[in-house]
């Protein structure tokens, strides 16, 4: 039996966004609520029940009401969000309202809850198959796979957003089949400013790659709440695209730092205890519930990937928020900020970064056989000239070996030809040409990491290289 929309005027206080309304029956968590009052209307969620009492979180501004003008009515339904093919190209708000001036969503072909599904352990497939962002530190050091949540930790002032940007212009799948799934970018930026909005939405419109994803776009204007929605009103529309229409999806969520502090606000408005630096206890449960909704399913063919970006204040990997989100994600991809002063971009501090689920698509069928060798060889000499560097600082220039300086000269072409792309793509190919030429500045005798046949490949690459600068 359908319940009937009710109105309520037992309200018993009004504290900031928060409505307690008390003797409700019948509510559910989660419910929709509409408000209405001498100032007018709006809308708001159901938080929490306890016996008859309600707590209510409002979407607008609470300004102005009180108790004694104001009705809330039940709507006897949750929040949704609409879903069609129709959503591609589009640029929607927190609330999936859309922003771009191109009108309302046509030909939905339904309303789905936001809170999604769990995805079945049972049913869940391993990640696997490389998905190319055109970011050589991520592509050749920390492959990205489908199915996979890989966060990237920044700090305030580095280029986060460019780089969100980058990859959500140059992401793909790494595949030559013809019958490969259609590839989709589902860009969540939460808690922007005006400024930043018009950056992506510029960025975008440039090269088109606007009408190969799905955009939202939270302004750090709007109300609280539409921080905790838009997250999970952009991973519905994942959900939608990959397991029902097939789609492989990429979801970028920016900035999750202020997804949570959005949490923290309504939990302080709430009078909850606080746990570490103010954040709600429940923190933990309330990010995987977002993060572990990428996968992919046995038998459907689409999938669901995330990069989620997190500020760390203070660049501080032990802030409650990069650190809950690496427990729950598999790897992380840190920028640096001494990189970004010397001017080198993406600044990605490869030491500190890591692809748990790297190995499952790469190598053989994927990428290249050698590709997990090469890796490896390049961390360790990386590792090697960051101590050789610190050597350098002691004994000073002259009081290295000539090993020690062909590490110098590694790393210094390592940082300014292979991490330093700048903001164009670069395809899997130049990914590892680039490689191949790093290595070959160290001695032979050094490259511990490769079996002799890649270590012949790599003198014939010298004698080549040699013989052409030669004829020059």
């Amino acid at each position: 039996m359908r319940l009937l929309k009710e109105g309520y005027k037992t309200i018993e206080k009004i504290t900031g966004p928060l409505i307690f309304i008390n003797k409700v029956a019948s509510a559910g968590i989660g419910e929709i609520v509409r408000i209405t009052s001498s100032f007018g209307e709006d809308y708001g969620q159901i938080l929490q029940i306890t016996d008859d009492l309600c707590l209510i979180q409002v979407f607008g501004e609470t300004m102005g009401l009180a108790p004694n003008n104001t009705v809330v009515w039940l709507e006897r339904d949750v929040i949704k969000v609409p879903l069609g093919i129709s959503l591609q190209g589009r640029i929607l708000n927190g609330r999936a309202v859309p922003m771009d001036g191109g009108g309302p969503i046509f030909c939905v072909e339904k309303w789905a809850p936001i809170q999604g599904h769990i995805i079945n352990p049972w049913r869940r497939r391993s990640p696997h198959e490389f998905i190319e962002t055109g970011i050589s530190t991520i592509d050749f050091m920390n492959t990205l796979v489908k199915g996979q949540k890989l966060p990237i930790f920044t700090g305030s002032g580095l280029p986060a957003n460019k780089l969100a940007a980058q990859i959500a212009k140059y992401a793909r799948t790494f595949t030559s089949s013809d019958n490969a799934p259609p590839f989709l970018v589902v860009f969540a930026a939460i808690g922007i400013t005006q400024g930043e909005a018009s950056f992506f939405k510029r960025v975008f419109e440039q090269d088109g790659s606007i009408y190969r994803g799905v955009f939202f776009f939270n302004l750090a204007k709007d109300p609280t709440i539409e921080r905790i929605l838009t997250p999970r009103m952009a991973l519905t529309v994942a959900e939608y695209f990959a397991f029902e229409k097939g789609y492989d999806v990429l979801v970028i969520l920016t900035d999750m730092l202020h997804y949570c502090e959005a949490l923290r606000e309504i939990s302080s408005a709430r009078e909850e205890i606080p746990g570490r630096r103010g954040f709600p206890s429940y923190m933990y449960s309330d990010l995987a519930s977002i993060y572990e909704r990428a996968g992919c399913i046995s038998g459907i063919e689409g999938s669901v990937t995330q990069i989620p970006i997190v500020t760390m204040p203070d660049d501080d990997l032990t802030h409650p928020v990069p650190d809950l989100t690496g427990y729950i994600t598999e790897g992380q991809i840190v920028m640096d900020r001494k990189l970004h002063g010397r001017r080198i971009y993406p600044p990605i501090d490869i030491l500190s970064s890591l692809s748990r689920l790297m190995n499952k698509g790469i190598g053989e069928g994927s990428t290249v056989p050698e590709h997990r060798l090469l890796s490896d060889q390049l961390y360790a000499a990386y590792g090697r000239f960051k101590d050789i560097t610190r050597l350098k600082a002691i004994v000073g220039e002259e009081g290295l070996t000539t090993t020690e300086l062909s590490f110098l000269d590694f790393g210094e072409k390592f940082e300014t030809h292979f991490i330093n792309q700048g903001d164009r793509r670069r395809p899997f190919d130049e990914s590892l040409k680039y490689a191949w030429d790093c290595l070959a500045t160290l001695p032979v005798e050094e490259l511990h990491r490769l079996p002799s046949q890649l270590i012949d490949e790599l003198i014939t690459k010298k004698e080549l290289n040699h013989d052409s600068q030669t004829t020059d």
